[in-house]
C-alpha cells in the first residue's frame, strides 16, 4: 500500500546525465524529508541528497555538490534526482527514502528512515 519506487537508472557514460524519479503512493510526501542515497560496489550505503518538507531545503554530499539537484513535486506526490557530469564512482544501486517530519531542513545523515524504495541501478562506464 505504501510504495516508494525509484526509476530512471541505466548506463551512461561518464559526463552524461541521468534524471531519477522517486514517485510516492499510498501517502503524500508533502511532509515527509525525502533521500536520495547509493550503495556502491563493496561500500555501505551512503546520503546523497535530501530534501525537506517545509521550504524545500536541501543537503548534499561533498562529491555530487554542483553536479545533482534535487528537487520535489508535491502535486505530483514526487521526487527527482538531477544527475549531470556523471562520474565513474557513481556508479551505484540509488535509493530514494522518506521520513515524516513537517519541517525545514534536512541532512544527508537523516536516521530512521521509515519507508525505502526498491533502487535503481546506475552504472557509469566508457
Amino acid at each position: 500500500q505504501l510504495q516508494l519506487v525509484e526509476s530512471g537508472g541505466g548506463l551512461v557514460q561518464p559526463g552524461g546525465s541521468l534524471r531519477l524519479l522517486c514517485a510516492a503512493s499510498g501517502f503524500s510526501l508533502e511532509h515527509y524529508v525525502i533521500g536520495w542515497f547509493r550503495q556502491a560496489p563493496g561500500k555501505g550505503r551512503e546520503g546523497v541528497a535530501c530534501i525537506s518538507s517545509a521550504y524545500s531545503g536541501t543537503d548534499y554530499e561533498d562529491s555530487v555538490k554542483g553536479r545533482f539537484t534535487i528537487s520535489r513535486d508535491n502535486a505530483k506526490n514526487t521526487v527527482t534526482l538531477q544527475m549531470d557530469s556523471l562520474k565513474l564512482e557513481d556508479t551505484a544501486v540509488y535509493y530514494c527514502a522518506a521520513k515524516f517530519s513537517p519541517y525545514r531542513g534536512c541532512s544527508i545523515h537523516v536516521t530512521h528512515l521509515e519507508l525505502w524504495g526498491q533502487g535503481t541501478p546506475v552504472t557509469v562506464s566508457s
